[in-house]
């Protein structure tokens, strides 16, 4: 199973690492902690280092109950980004952490080379005509809502059952559009509560029927710190707990804060399935 990113063909036989990179003031664990160009660069450069494939940029929380940031704002955040990160980097793939189609398109244009869409396309009618001209990897995420109503819309009958005809849905429309290379990721903390997110892990190998490859973003979430009643900071270990699970059940990228911890798991899991 590959995906071409901008000529690049990247194979996902053996699990691969996607670094965040958040330029938000405001995002739950490192929210304003990289604010000059030189902080952008050196993180980046670290997560390379260290093992990183993509690196996912993204300039608009959408932690639960987020705060709006008008389209322009999130051009005017992300696209400098890209576009330095790109110029000093060359070589790295740069994902576009977004739900609008313009933001989606400029940050293509910058240098970023996949859109990763918490919404599926389903916050703006434009994105999917907008990955299909562009021909670049599309991440559709499960989410209901938007970000700052998503907590209130947890009432599922069978949500894995749910979760896989949304996909089906999403899938079949993307390809309507002529999107080739297409990511699922179950949105752990999206519209889900934190027992739902357990019983989506537990569930996980079942989501290999849409024959599509699948991101797991845990990265100390609150699905995490609640249950073992820490915070963000102190999360780690719980993160790597269950990025090792999501690689059992099948997981292809694992999207991360933590580069180093992570590229540990994949090669230590990958290790006992002989791959």
């Amino acid at each position: 199973m590959t995906i071409n990113c901008k000529g690049k063909l990247i194979a996902l036989d053996t699990p691969k690492c996607m670094g965040i990179l958040n330029v938000t003031p405001d995002s739950f664990y490192d929210g304003g902690k990289y604010k000059s160009d030189a902080s952008f660069l050196n993180q980046t450069e670290r997560m390379l280092t260290e093992g990183a494939t993509f690196i996912d940029i993204g300039a608009y929380s959408s932690r639960p109950n987020a705060e709006f940031v008008t389209e322009q704002e999130e051009i005017d955040r992300i696209v400098p980004v890209i576009r330095l990160i790109a110029d000093r980097f060359p070589e790295a793939i740069l994902s576009v952490d977004t739900f609008r189609a313009k933001v989606a398109s400029e940050a293509i244009g910058a240098g970023a080379a996949i859109i990763n869409d918490i919404a599926a396309g389903l916050l703006d009618e434009n994105m999917l005509p907008t990955v299909g001209e562009l021909k670049v990897p599309y991440i559709m995420m499960h989410m209901r809502g938007t970000p700052q109503t998503m907590a209130t819309l947890t009432d599922y009958n069978d949500i894995v059952k749910e979760m896989l005809y949304y996909f089906s849905e999403r899938a079949r429309a993307a390809r309507s559009y002529g999107i080739q290379d297409i990511i699922i990721d179950p949105g752990f903390g999206f519209a889900k509560t934190t027992e739902q997110n357990y019983e989506v892990l537990q569930k996980l190998e079942l989501f290999q029927i849409l024959e599509l490859p699948l991101l797991s973003a845990v990265s100390r979430k609150s699905m995490i710190y609640k249950v073992l009643e820490n915070t963000p900071a102190e999360a780690l270990n719980g993160t790597t707990v269950l990025n090792t699970l999501s690689l059992l059940k099948g997981a292809s990228i694992l999207r991360v804060h933590d580069v180093k911890e992570a590229m540990e798991c994949i090669r230590l899991v990958t290790k006992t399935q002989g791959l």
